[in-house]
């Protein structure tokens, strides 16, 4: 349990990061109104969102790491699953990227949010099969 919830922790940190630094925003790039104002791309909103969704998955492995219940580590793994199926729905249904093949956030953001989706989900599912049964009794 405490690989899967020291993987979770990076991984939320690898949904933070990555954004970061592929979103065309960070490129200098962004979409110019018929008005002259500047406005970011879709793939800069993908990148809060994936942040935002990050800030609670870290606590979720620390606490899977810290639990010593199968009951709990039962709902810290689904807890975890549901994190990474947002995790990979916010850059393909939910908000996507940019179209254009030539941008950084298609080519690099979108795998990687993927990828880093599907192993929390992997890591998840894992804590949960791991987990299943019950608890004895202490008395």
């Amino acid at each position: 349990m405490k690989i899967a919830g020291v993987a979770i922790i990076v991984l939320a940190v690898v949904l933070a990061v990555v954004p970061m630094f592929t979103d065309c925003q960070s490129a200098g790039r962004a979409l110019t109104l018929e008005s002259g104002k500047q406005v970011p791309m879709k793939c800069h909103w993908t990148g809060l969102a994936e942040l935002g969704l990050s800030l609670p998955l870290a606590p979720v492995g620390l606490m899977m790491i810290l639990s010593r219940r199968k009951e709990s580590r039962r709902v810290l793994g689904i807890t975890g699953m549901i994190f990474g199926v947002v995790a990979i729905l916010l850059p393909t249904l939910l908000i996507g990227v940019c179209a254009n093949p030539d941008m950084s956030c298609l080519s690099i953001m979108k795998p990687a949010e993927i990828l880093a989706g599907v192993l929390v989900i992997g890591a998840s599912l894992g804590v949960v099969i791991a987990s299943w049964g019950k608890e004895k009794d202490l008395e």
